[in-house]
């Protein structure tokens, strides 16, 4: 019996662990940071704090299947405007790149999850969006990530409302 009691206690303190930081480790087994958290779930307070204690904006995991992942790629992912702002705000690299042969963007997660207001978001503050969704540097292809016609819409309308802008203010100033 108190073997069995020893093995279902080693159970539990392995199993607590999972999901857990450890002492001393800044990662969970994912690889994922407190900031990466914050950022996954929305949490502006968390974000803001981590942030101000000096954490680096631009950390990146190195989980398993999340080779460098940043926390602007989660917070695109989840759709978290605030979220974002507030990183872009603190220096966030806006078209950092996972590691691994597709290399996606924060714009990537967000069209993947078809997050149209973060894809309009991202767009609008400078994403890279070649001109063309062949364009090499720019992988995955569109059919990997269907959801980055959306970026590309938006793209479109962004360039008339620009256009349309220059225009009336050029025709108001004559």
């Amino acid at each position: 019996m108190p073997q069995e009691q020893e093995q279902v206690g080693l159970f539990r303190r392995s199993h607590s662990r999972r999901r857990s930081f450890r002492c001393g480790v800044e990662r969970d087994d994912r690889g994922w940071t407190l900031l990466h958290i914050g950022a996954r779930k929305g949490d502006l307070k968390q974000v803001k704090r981590l942030l101000d204690e000096g954490m680096d904006v631009n950390v990146i995991t190195w989980g398993p299947k999340s080779k460098g992942v940043t926390p602007l790629h989660l917070a695109a992912e989840g759709g978290h405007l605030e979220i974002m702002d507030e990183l872009l705000e603190r220096g966030a690299n806006i078209d950092a790149r996972t590691k691994g042969a597709c290399g996606w963007t924060p714009l990537h997660s967000a069209a993947k999850e078809r997050r149209r207001e973060a894809v309009k978001f991202l767009v609008g503050n400078g994403a890279f969006l070649p001109p063309n969704i062949d364009d090499c540097r720019f992988n995955p292809p569109l059919h990997y990530c269907s959801g980055l016609d959306w970026a590309y819409e938006e793209m479109e309308r962004l360039r008339q409302e620009s256009s349309c802008s220059e225009e009336t203010s050029c025709s108001s100033e004559s």
